[in-house]
This record gives C-alpha cells, structure tokens and sequence, in this order.
C-alpha cells in the first residue's frame, strides 16, 4: 500500500471484528512511527498499547461508570472552543447528520445517539487500544507534535491491513483508564485509539471532506 492509498484509506472505523492484532505489528508499527517530526526532537508522546486482560479490565469500568450514571471526568484540555464559529460550526453539525444518518438515528432521538456513543468505552469491539498521553508542561506546539505522531501511527496501521478510530472520548474517562495503567504524575491523557481489523460488514461510512477550495489557498503568480 503507498502512502496516498494509506491516506485514502484511512478513516475512523467504528466497527471492528475481535480477530486479534500480532503483538509483532503493533511493535513494527510503533518501532516505525517514532519517526513522526517533533520540534527539536522532543518527541513528547507516551504511548500505552493495551490488549488482552487489561483493555477489557478498561472496558468493563468505564462501562460500570456509563451504567450506574457516574459523572464523566473533567477533560484536562478544551476539546473544541465554547462558540464555534462558521464554517467549523456547520462542519460539526454535518458531521453529526451524516455519522448518526448512516445509522438510521433520527436528530431528536436522543437516546439512540447516546446508545452508539456508548460503543466508545467498548473501543467499538478493537481487540486493542492505544492511550496517548502527553506532559501537562507541554505547549501548543508540543501537542501539534503528537497529533502528527498520532497520524503517523494511524497511516501505518493502514499499511498493515488494520483500521483505527481516535477518540478524545477518553478523555473523559481518564480516571478510570490511568486505574488500570497507572501512568506518571503530571501526563495528561489526550486521545484514546481503537486498533484493529475492520468489521465490513457493519458498513461504516465515510465522513467527507470540505473542497480543496475552502482550505487552501494556492500563492504561485499564475
């Protein structure tokens, strides 16, 4: 697979089969994707790959968590601004109509959204987990950084025949997750990653993009 099928390819899968992922390829995986660009060589993610007996001991308390009604944990970090403003406000709204759309849920059913949202603390089904991390000392440019290493790990997993869904949700369950991991004082966890083989028979759509028109702008004299 070259690297424009890679990012071609490359989507958030919401439905994996529980066919297991070779402790093997997510090591060459990994091993490669430390390549990823980081300003100075910071190279500021920590990564925890999880499988087996730990990710379900995850799954099955932040499921308890989503049962009993626990309040969800307060992100350590601003997943989008309070007022977003056009065009990413109607972006978001899109995205919202096509991802529910597909699964036949209808706008106002509101507890059929909850239901699909709920597939987050089972890793929608992945046999395996990836949990970023990141220095709370860190600046904007740091967190840049391990977005890149991220979609450097999430292009490789392409290349390896696997799909990946990454998901802030985690965030909000980051109690629960560093009580299985146990990570350093002072690493904020920013994303969780569902890794694994793609169940296509669940037929997961593909969420577009906007025109090449509305993001970039071509400075070449002509």
């Amino acid at each position: 697979m070259d690297v424009y099928e890679a990012v071609s390819s490359r989507r958030a899968v919401r439905s994996f089969t529980d066919e297991p992922v070779p402790r093997e390829t997510l090591e060459r995986v990994l091993s490669a994707a430390v390549w990823a660009p980081s300003g100075s060589n910071l190279q500021p993610w920590h990564t925890y790959m999880v499988t087996g007996a730990p990710l379900a001991e995850i799954k099955k308390r932040a499921g308890e968590r989503l049962a009993l009604g626990d309040p969800w944990d307060a992100p350590e970090y601003e997943m989008y601004p309070p007022k977003l403003k056009s065009p990413y406000r109607e972006r978001r709204f899109a995205f919202g109509e096509q991802r529910y759309g597909a699964l036949g849920i209808a706008r106002e059913d509101l507890e059929a959204r909850q239901r699909a949202a709920a597939a987050n603390w089972d890793c929608f089904g992945a046999p395996a987990a990836l949990f970023c991390y990141i220095d709370k000392d860190m600046g904007s440019p740091q967190w840049a950084d391990v977005g890149m290493y991220l979609q450097t790990v999430m292009l490789l997993l392409r290349a390896e025949g696997l799909h990946s869904c990454a998901q802030m949700a985690w965030a909000k369950c980051r109690k629960t997750v560093a009580e299985v991991l146990s990570p350093p004082d002072g690493l904020v966890l920013f994303c969780g990653m569902s890794i694994g083989f793609e169940d296509v028979a669940a037929g997961d759509a593909r969420i577009g993009r906007a025109p090449l028109e509305e993001t970039v702008t071509f400075v070449d004299g002509l």
